[in-house]
């Protein structure tokens, strides 16, 4: 008799197990980032390039890894960032995300563009979900998913702020499409973008397609709208960053879309300290991009973050072992950060700070 494979130990495992089962079309979408993808490879090399400093016989009594966030009271600092169409990956989609979400514990942020309803995840939801939003070009249809949203309970709106365009080479080259049965059901109905102009040599991004796209008016009048906590995903500047708190954003996400918008932006861990100044603790950050290890974890609340979130990691997860993968790869993440910050001497996540950094 064969021996039976060891269980994945790591996120890695799964990406492993997962580029062999994932169709060539949904890898290129998955995986790719903008450009040559500089950007992509070193949300992950910033964290390596970071050391920790141990620390020895500090007291562990009634060590955890909980906190408040946004009013929710949370087993670990770990959440599930919006990724759209789950169903590239695994026939359940977002069902089977949720599913696992709830088995550990972990908030689930939703995409506008995911390829089942939001009220369908929702009831099969077990833990908090919040919502991604991306701004339509029609604002009436950005309200009512906002309100759908509100209706089904989830617990706050996450605005994504840094993509109104990009260009991603990898799935050029695929030339990638939707599969059949695969779509951003929660978008149905909304008209597609027209172009206001068709000479030949005229931009199609400048002639139409930027039309309508979000400003910080449009974020003003959401918070005057829905009074759901606000958080904005996307911002690096730090400029951005005051003004986004002067907006009313309950929260920000640090991000570079996990370089997928505009390459040669830097690692959003080496952004994150220059954001975390600005804000200066007016506001929770969250930090997403390159996290793998528990280690990325300490070392993003090290530098200012109160959470993280996972995109690529439970997706791969998804596509290798449904629900339990996804629960399980939020395990082993939870589980390496308990060894990392019982090494460094932090009892508890308020504990960790800039001291166990090298």
């Amino acid at each position: 008799m064969s021996p039976t494979p060891p269980l994945p130990v790591c996120l890695g495992d799964y990406e492993r197990l997962a580029a062999a089962r994932m169709s060539p079309m949904a890898q290129a979408y998955v995986e790719g980032g903008a450009g040559d993808e500089i950007t992509l490879a070193d949300n992950r090399s910033a964290f390596d390039r970071l050391r920790l400093a141990t620390r020895v016989l500090r007291p562990m009594d009634g060590a955890s890894t909980a906190l408040t966030l946004l009013g929710l009271n949370l087993d670990h600092p770990i959440l599930l960032a919006p990724v759209a169409y789950h169903k590239l990956v695994h026939p359940e989609g977002e069902i089977a995300t949720v599913q696992g979400a709830g088995a550990s514990r972990a908030p689930m942020v939703v995409s506008t563009q995911a390829s089942t309803s939001l009220e369908e995840i929702a009831a099969a939801a077990t833990s908090p979900l919040l919502f991604q939003l991306y701004v339509q070009p029609d604002r009436a249809f950005t309200l009512d998913l906002a309100t759908r949203a509100k209706a089904a309970g989830y617990r706050a709106l996450m605005v994504t702020v840094d993509a109104p365009a990009s260009l991603r080479n990898r799935e050029q080259r695929a030339g990638f499409r939707l599969p059949p049965g695969v779509s951003a059901v929660n978008l149905a109905g909304l008209p597609a973008p027209t172009l206001t102009g068709s000479a030949i040599g005229e931009s199609p991004l400048f002639s139409g397609l930027l039309t309508g796209s979000p400003t910080w008016a449009d974020i003003e009048a959401l918070r005057a709208a829905c009074d759901l906590p606000l958080i904005l995903k996307g911002i690096l500047a730090p400029d951005d960053a005051r003004a986004a708190c002067a907006a009313g954003a309950d929260a920000i996400v640090v991000s570079n879309h996990g370089g997928r918008v505009l390459d040669t932006l830097p690692a959003t861990i080496d952004a994150l300290p220059r954001v975390a100044e600005a804000v200066n603790g007016a506001i929770p950050l969250i930090l997403d991009g390159g996290v793998r290890r528990g280690t990325d974890v300490l070392k993003a609340l090290a530098l200012g973050a109160s959470a993280v979130m996972i995109g690529r990691p439970y997706i791969h997860a998804l596509c290798a072992a449904g629900a339990p993968g996804v629960a399980h790869a939020i395990h082993l993440l939870r589980a390496e950060l308990e060894v990392a910050m019982a090494l460094t001497g932090c009892a508890r996540l308020a504990d960790i700070d800039r001291t166990v950094l090298w």
